[in-house]
């Protein structure tokens, strides 16, 4: 069952980093690449210039990436406190010699609740996906 859920997350996530990347971080990247062109391609730039250059080209993508990068970061660690959540109240109700029935039963629960945090989590990401790619079209990640 636990995997079952690691795999919807993993899935769902997969597809929300697919679509950023294909609306703002794809575009960012190739303009970044041209960018760092331009700067190769002044012959008149010392080897320090371009090299400065070419760090400013990317600085853009670097801070949209660290953005997005806290912003999954921020989200999983809800959906890990959930879960230790889910665990420390079966280690609470199970008690110190718990029998094989015992375990069995609290396995379902904590696989019951464990599965309300991927659904809280899943039913999250929609809006979060909305609101990284509001923050990358508006550029706000760069005044973090």
């Amino acid at each position: 069952m636990v995997e079952e859920q690691r795999k919807r997350v993993e899935e769902h996530m997969n597809k929300m980093v697919e679509q950023i990347d294909k609306s703002h971080i794809r575009k960012m990247q190739g303009d970044m690449h041209r960018c760092a062109a331009i700067c190769c391609d002044n012959e008149t730039y010392s080897m320090q210039k371009v090299h400065h250059c070419v760090e400013n080209c990317s600085n853009s993508l670097n801070k949209a990436q660290h953005y997005i990068q806290g912003e999954f970061e921020r989200v999983q660690n809800r959906l890990q406190r959930c879960v230790m959540d889910c665990n420390d109240k079966i280690k609470d109700q199970m008690g110190p010699h718990p029998t094989q029935n015992d375990v069995d039963r609290y396995s379902d629960e904590f696989d019951k609740c464990a599965t309300k945090c991927v659904d809280s989590y899943l039913d999250m990401l929609p809006t979060l996906e909305k609101t990284m790619k509001k923050v990358l079209a508006s550029k706000k990640y760069e005044q973090q």
